[in-house]
């Protein structure tokens, strides 16, 4: 089976791991790249890398972000030297970026790249970046216009949310390789992310969109809230920055027009959405076991809406 899953942060990447381990090198993730950024010398690029990560089984599961068992030596050497210490990379995660930052460098492509870094660390999965050119998330908070990482790591990503805006949307393209993804795939999901900064970005980009609603296999969408909260993250934060309900029927309109179907919670309190055809089942992926299930739970949903 060939499923396309669109992911941002913890939540898809979770997913995505539970979906490779129920159909391995079928599985294709389209990665968030809107909170990509310069810094330290390198090329960081946050979403595709914590796929990657969860994919490979390096990611410290307890944190739910970077490598486990991995140390800050070379960071915390350079910010004595002076560089800006507020983005933290641990030596490993710094080696994929600086590879990154010289493979794009020498004139490489950003999927590219990506494919090599996770190649190189045994990933069955395919990654792919939304889009080879560079579309950065700018938020306002405060009064003021800061980057995505800016606003989360800085600001701690407590502050009301007053805008956001996708910088060099407009010029974006998706690449062959993630049209061919969504047109061949059997089944399309857009994982349990932040809807706004995480999918909203992959979704913004031009022809992607579109080329969902056309492709022939049916695309599910997870709610990112279980039992009626977000797990992690700033989600509600940015579902009232732009006026929706904090609620999986509230996140089911910002994708109307693409989804055939919402899976939620099975202990979400709210009501589900009454634009789709909703399913229920649970959702909570605190296990490699409980990430697969939920995976053969969305795959379950596919094929009942692929026969009807």
């Amino acid at each position: 089976m060939k499923v396309a899953l669109l992911a941002g942060g913890t939540g898809g990447a979770k997913l995505a791991a539970g979906m490779q381990a129920v159909v391995g090198d079928g599985l294709t993730v389209i990665a968030n790249t809107g909170d990509d950024i310069e810094t330290l010398g390198v090329y960081v690029s946050p979403d595709p890398d914590l796929v990657t990560y969860w994919l490979s089984g390096q990611v410290d599961e307890v944190r739910g972000w970077g490598i486990k068992d991995d140390g800050f030596d070379v960071f915390q050497r350079m910010a004595r030297f002076g560089a800006p210490d507020w983005f933290g990379l641990s030596n490993l995660d710094l080696a994929a970026c600086l590879y990154r930052k010289d493979f794009m460098a020498s004139g490489g492509r950003l999927t590219d790249a990506q494919a090599q870094i996770t190649r190189g660390l045994g990933v069955r999965a395919t990654v792919l970046p939304m889009s080879d050119q560079p579309v950065r998330t700018r938020i306002k908070s405060s009064g003021e216009w800061r980057g995505l990482q800016e606003y989360l790591i800085i600001e701690g990503g407590q502050t009301e949310v007053e805008g956001v805006q996708l910088d060099g949307i407009e010029e974006a393209e998706p690449t062959p390789e993630l049209i061919e993804a969504i047109s061949s795939a059997d089944l399309i999901v857009i994982g349990p992310s932040n809807p706004v900064i995480s999918i909203g970005p992959i979704l913004a980009v031009p022809g992607i969109r579109q080329a969902m609603i056309e492709a022939a296999a049916p695309v599910v969408a997870v709610s990112p809230y279980v039992a009626g909260k977000v797990v992690k993250g700033p989600t509600d934060l940015f579902m009232k920055a732009i006026g929706r309900p904090t609620t999986a029927a509230g996140v089911a309109t910002l994708y109307q027009g693409v989804i055939d179907a919402m899976i939620n919670d099975s202990e979400d309190p709210d009501p589900p959405p009454s634009e789709v055809r909703s399913f229920s089942t649970a959702t909570f992926m605190h296990s490699s076991e409980s990430r697969a299930t939920v995976a053969r739970a969305v795959i379950k949903v596919g094929e009942t809406l692929a026969a009807s």
